[in-house]
């Protein structure tokens, strides 16, 4: 799994990837409803989950306009894999519906805000790479 998050301990996953842990299946497979399943995690380097990033690069996706403090952090310090494997992206929202689909340049430590093709945050529809929610517990795909 990548988590990639603040949640304090919900270690919130996907339907989709908790049906896959419990049953080897994809939800839109063949859909499980259920309920907690006890896990084991492991927290590994950050290197060893770069093949499951789909960026050219396999760079760690980020919003430009919202993931500054975050991103901040990394930077000032030494050795920070994200700080090194990043890219900010011009997208507004979390399920990627709102912004545009452009890469953003960051002049650290000179500048603390993105420069972006567009400007920076505009709630434009993104609609040229929809984003899919899978429902529980049908297993439906619906538009985010």
């Amino acid at each position: 799994l990548l988590r990639v998050d603040q949640s304090q301990g919900a270690h919130d996953v996907s339907y989709d990837a908790w049906n896959y842990l419990y049953t080897g299946y994809s939800a839109t497979d063949k859909p499980f409803a259920g309920g907690p399943v006890e896990m084991t995690a492991q927290n590994v380097d950050a290197s060893k989950c770069a093949s499951l990033l789909k960026t050219k690069g396999h760079k760690l996706p980020l919003s430009a306009a919202n993931s500054m403090n975050f991103l901040s952090s990394c930077l000032e310090q030494e050795n920070s894999w994200v700080a090194d494997n990043y890219v900010l992206y011009n997208i507004l929202d979390s399920i990627c519906t709102l912004g545009q689909n452009q890469v953003c340049t960051l002049d650290w430590p000179n500048a603390n805000q993105p420069s972006c093709p567009g400007t920076l945050g505009v709630p434009d529809a993104l609609k040229s790479q929809p984003v899919w929610n899978i429902q529980y517990p049908s297993g439906e795909k619906v538009l985010a």
